[in-house]
């Protein structure tokens, strides 16, 4: 673990940390579930089914990186889900899914500063898709739940880029934005909280944790530990 100090209260920088202003950076990448929005999304899809203290157990497990299969992990999670219908998951939207603090302020004074917005989440497409209008956010890469006759299959539905959207995957996807871009890593910020985001926060010039797992707190150079999302602009400035 690098050293680090506290800048502000609950806003944590590692020492070996170089920091730029925002508009130095050309690309901010963003976890959606418990980072731009104040829920994990499939827990609370599971709840409809009655399985959310199971499925839940499993998320947290592969959030804090003590399951290092992540596909697997979602697909046990997403099998539990089977029967679920397209209704349950409207009103997790409209009745559970909020924005986190600061995520709209952080978003908006990125895209005032020229960066591209990219959100990439191993959660689904149903959520990840209105989050990114909701928020004006440039590009969307997550993960696609298959339906028949309105309830979920329990299934996943493979994507022109692969299966699922895991740790992995959200690496190649901030690179391939960056290289797509002609710009260097380097020039990418990822914001995340927990292990899955890990691969992408480390091949990024800057890497924050928002109220994020030990592991994740313990490797990023920035870490939120209090307040919102937008209090990254306080050691941007």
């Amino acid at each position: 673990m690098n050293a680090a100090t506290e800048f502000a209260p609950g806003l944590v920088v590692q020492a070996n940390a170089t920091l730029h202003p925002l508009s130095h950076y050309k690309l901010i990448a963003f976890d959606m579930d418990s980072t731009l929005i104040n829920i994990e999304c499939v827990d609370e899809i599971a709840d409809a089914a009655g399985r959310k203290a199971e499925v839940a157990a499993i998320t947290e497990a592969a959030m804090q990186g003590l399951i290092t299969d992540y596909k697997e992990s979602l697909r046990q999670r997403v099998a539990l889900l089977k029967g679920v219908t397209v209704q349950h998951m409207e009103q997790v939207f409209a009745e559970r899914l909020r924005l986190n603090p600061g995520a709209q302020e952080l978003v908006a004074a990125a895209k005032t500063a020229g960066l591209t917005t990219l959100l990439v989440s191993g959660g689904f497409t149903f959520f990840a898709d209105r989050v990114k209008a909701r928020l004006g956010i440039d590009l969307a890469r997550s993960n696609r739940l298959e339906v028949q006759d309105g309830q979920l299959t329990g299934r996943m539905l493979d994507q022109a880029w692969g299966d699922i959207c895991d740790g992995a995957e959200k690496r190649r996807t901030l690179l391939e934005v960056a290289s797509l871009m002609g710009i260097d890593p380097a020039q990418a910020i990822a914001v995340g909280d927990g292990a899955n985001d890990l691969p992408m926060m480390g091949v990024a010039g800057l890497s924050v944790a928002f109220h994020a797992k030990p592991a994740v707190r313990a490797q990023a150079k920035v870490a939120i530990n209090e307040g919102g999302l937008d209090r990254l602009l306080e050691v941007l400035r």
